[in-house]
């Protein structure tokens, strides 16, 4: 491949001399293929996607048509002139040609559009085949609609076909496969076959029953001179000829025969769906179809296959098709072969409709497949949800799997210990109209390529919604990046003022990066978002002390032998093992959310009074959540005795005055001093000790208490508040809803918030 900074493309077809020029903006961005463009049934002119070019046409009375994908963009005065954008397209262009005056089409011009992954053709031919095989093991399920004889449709339109004859050449145009009927015919299976034969009576050496009846009678004799010892026996002549058998290696063994049957099988499809191109003018299925007819002629030209015979039965049981090198990758071609010819997938058209290879919405669609054998071996995942993804239609066998449509597959998780719900979710909308506490968005509607969730076993989804005891961690699939560098950049103050600047352009370096931010920000109970790509380096950032939420990067590529699911695999691991702990982080969080959000604020609720600063010792000073004993005393000598010991008390007991201990009274930070006849109180006093002690009569009596009556006391250790925001402040506190004014109840003390307290404030 000559790397070129223009080219000349011939039309003479169409007039003579015509000529469209094409120039390149960016040098090594245009190539001419002619060497090696046939092998992979590509154009001979060839471009790079994400790049412009500019062409021209010589004659002002033609000009080049658009196609579906706009790649095409005509200069306003001059239509024979303009640029060439593929943006993300990357295939076969077909480019028409149209008659100025009339818009008739009189030709088509082909051009090849790399993918900027240096590896995309392995890529995509990989992929494919891994697709191929995941739908053939679908339909390979005893609960399977293939239980059914369905016969190849081959008046199908030629989209559909084009859709069969990809998923075939994905099995049988690999190079695994070639090298599979390699290893037959340089060592094929033998067996010792025996033939017979005329042979010199004179040269034999051992005699069978049969030989010895061919001594007595057989024909063309010779007779034997007289002094012979046979003539003492009666024999006078021997035949000078006699029947013999011999043992030879016959290559015409039953496995043999089934590669064969295989072969010829491929072949014939092929030359099939060949026809039937020609008959559409389908050019690209043509030329693909007639590359795959030359390869199995070729391979069933070999000598070996001349020996072997036509079988009579197919002994797919034998040891040596199940197990022998090159035979055993045969017959596993040949079961999927006959399945994947059935198989229609309307996905299939974001991927390779009209020359096409969308490598990235392949991957996007090979990433489900590996995700979900990822899944099944960690989760027990519903088999029914899982032979929905095949559903007979009209047109054959239809996989149910399509970018922009949802699909979701259940399961369970148990460890012994926790069981969880799960759900692997492709393409889920998360709606931006729901409101807390349902689920969805709560700025715009976003849709992750991948979404698992988990929620505990025993409650449906939405409840677990509801009450914040779900977790959705989010996957996109992103073909295009190539390494870490472009999806995660450690920025410097001059790389942020440069971004600004980009940002006006339009141009978003970190665009996946503040994606996968959206998703975890902005879906509700999100635990993370994680890019997937073919790369080979792994990024996990934590949001906090555990493993979510986080986000980060996991390379996941399209290859046989290291695709590199064991790090996404240990990361998954690793989530359900922090599922595990009942006392983690994230439940806590949980937990605070629900609690918190699980009632919208009543009118009034609002507190806007001066409070201290939750900073420091005070940082958990939440008015809600901070109690306040309002107490009594009952003399001026109990005043003193508080004042002077630092002691605050309460009877315990059947008593008048006793209180039944909650975990507010417990729990509370301040004492709000009054006695009889207050109609308002300003002695606000800090608890500390934490919390209240039981002590007994004797106890106080020791301390001096004046004239203890009740056997045991609740007694609080106490001091003056020293935060300024409380100087000068009183409260009524009898409008309280829990004080009373019965003269029996009022001596008791009782607990209420702060932001209670606050809001009899005296004014």
């Amino acid at each position: 491949m000559k790397s070129v900074s223009n080219i000349e493309i011939g039309l003479d077809s169409v007039k003579e001399g015509l000529r469209l020029w094409i120039d390149a903006r960016i040098p090594d961005s245009l190539f001419d293929a002619e060497e090696n463009a046939a092998e992979n049934n590509e154009a001979r002119y060839q471009m790079v996607e994400g790049c412009y070019y500019d062409y021209q046409i010589s004659d002002g009375d033609f000009l080049l048509g658009d196609n579906e994908y706009r790649i095409i963009q005509q200069h306003k005065r001059n239509p024979n002139i303009g640029s060439i954008a593929p943006n993300v397209f990357v295939g076969t262009l077909s480019i028409p040609l149209l008659d100025k005056q009339s818009s008739e089409e009189l030709c088509r011009i082909e051009l090849e559009v790399q993918s900027v992954k240096s590896g995309y053709r392995d890529d995509y031919r990989d992929m494919l085949e891994l697709i191929t095989e995941k739908c053939t093991d679908l339909l390979l399920q005893a609960n399977s609609p293939v239980l059914q004889h369905l016969e190849i449709d081959y008046t199908n339109d030629s989209q559909t076909l084009y859709q069969k004859f990809s998923f075939i050449k994905s099995v049988i145009g690999t190079a695994e496969f070639a090298e599979a009927v390699h290893r037959i015919v340089s060592a094929p299976v033998t067996k010792w076959k025996e033939t017979t034969e005329e042979k010199d009576i004179r040269n034999a050496r051992r005699f069978s029953n049969t030989n010895i009846k061919e001594i007595l009678k057989g024909g063309r004799r010779t007779k034997l001179p007289e002094t012979h010892h046979l003539r003492d026996y009666g024999i006078d002549t021997l035949p000078e000829r006699i029947t013999t058998n011999r043992k030879t290696d016959s290559v015409d063994t039953p496995e043999n025969r089934f590669i064969k049957h295989a072969l010829e099988n491929f072949l014939k499809f092929c030359t099939d769906i060949n026809n039937k191109a020609k008959e559409f003018s389908h050019k690209k299925m043509e030329a693909e179809s007639g590359l795959m007819i030359l390869e199995l002629e070729s391979q069933l030209h070999h000598t070996v296959f001349k020996d072997i015979s036509r079988p009579t039965t197919l002994k797919i049981n034998s040891p040596v098709l199940q197990r022998k090198e090159g035979y055993r990758e045969v017959l596993r071609v040949w079961l999927m072969f006959d399945l994947a010819a059935r198989l229609i997938w309307n996905g299939g058209d974001d991927v390779y409709k009209g020359g096409k290879k969308d490598i990235a919405t392949l991957y996007e669609y090979w990433l489900f497949f590996k995700l979900l054998d990822l899944f099944q071996s960690i989760f027990e995942i519903e088999p029914v949800d899982i032979s929905d993804l095949i559903k007979e239609t009209p047109d054959g066998l239809n996989l149910q799997i399509k970018q922009g449509e949802f699909t979701a597959l259940r399961g369970i998780y148990s460890s012994g210990n926790r069981k969880l719900n799960i759900c692997f979710n492709y393409n889920r909308s998360f709606s931006g109209k729901q409101t807390y506490p349902e689920s969805g968005s709560w700025t715009t509607t976003l849709r992750p390529d991948y979404t698992l969730s988990f929620w505990p076993f025993g409650i449906s989804e939405d409840e677990a919604e509801k009450q914040e005891l779900i977790v959705h961690i989010h996957f996109d699939a992103k073909y295009k990046i190539a390494n870490l560098t472009d999806f995660l950049k450690q920025n410097t103050e001059r790389d942020l003022d440069e971004e600004k600047v980009e940002n006006r352009k339009g141009i978003y370096k970190n665009a996946d990066l503040l994606k996968m931010h959206a998703y975890k920000d902005a879906i509700r109970r999100s635990g993370g978002a994680y890019v997937l790509y073919p790369g080979d380096k792994s990024f996990n950032q934590k949001g906090f002390h555990e493993i979510i939420p986080g986000l980060g990067a996991f390379p996941v590529r399209p290859s046989k032998t290291n695709d590199g699911v064991h790090e996404l695999k240990e990361f998954i691991l690793s989530v359900v093992d922090h599922f595990m702990n009942r006392t983690s982080q994230r439940e806590k969080m949980a937990f605070r959310s629900f609690d918190v959000y699980k009632s919208p604020p009543a009118p009034g609720d609002e507190l806007k009074e001066p409070l201290p600063e939750p900073i420091n010792s005070n940082r958990n000073l939440i008015p809600d959540e901070t109690f306040v004993l309002v107490g009594y005393y009952k003399s001026a000598e109990h005043y003193r005795w508080i004042i002077n010991k630092q002691l605050y008390n309460t009877r315990t007991g059947r008593a008048n005055g006793s209180v039944s201990i909650d975990n507010q009274m417990v729990n509370a930070r301040y004492l709000l001093l009054h006695t009889s006849g207050d109609q308002d109180s300003g002695e606000l006093w800090r608890i500390t000790g934490g919390g209240p002690k039981l002590y007994s009569k004797k106890d106080l009596l020791d301390l001096k208490y004046p004239d203890p009556r009740q056997d045991f006391y609740l007694v609080y250790q106490v001091e003056k508040v020293i935060e300024p925001e409380f100087d000068n402040m009183r409260w009524q506190f009898r409008n309280l809803k829990k004080y009373s004014s019965k003269r029996s109840e009022s001596p008791r003390p009782f607990a209420v918030s702060l932001s209670e307290l606050i809001k009899v404030r005296v004014r």
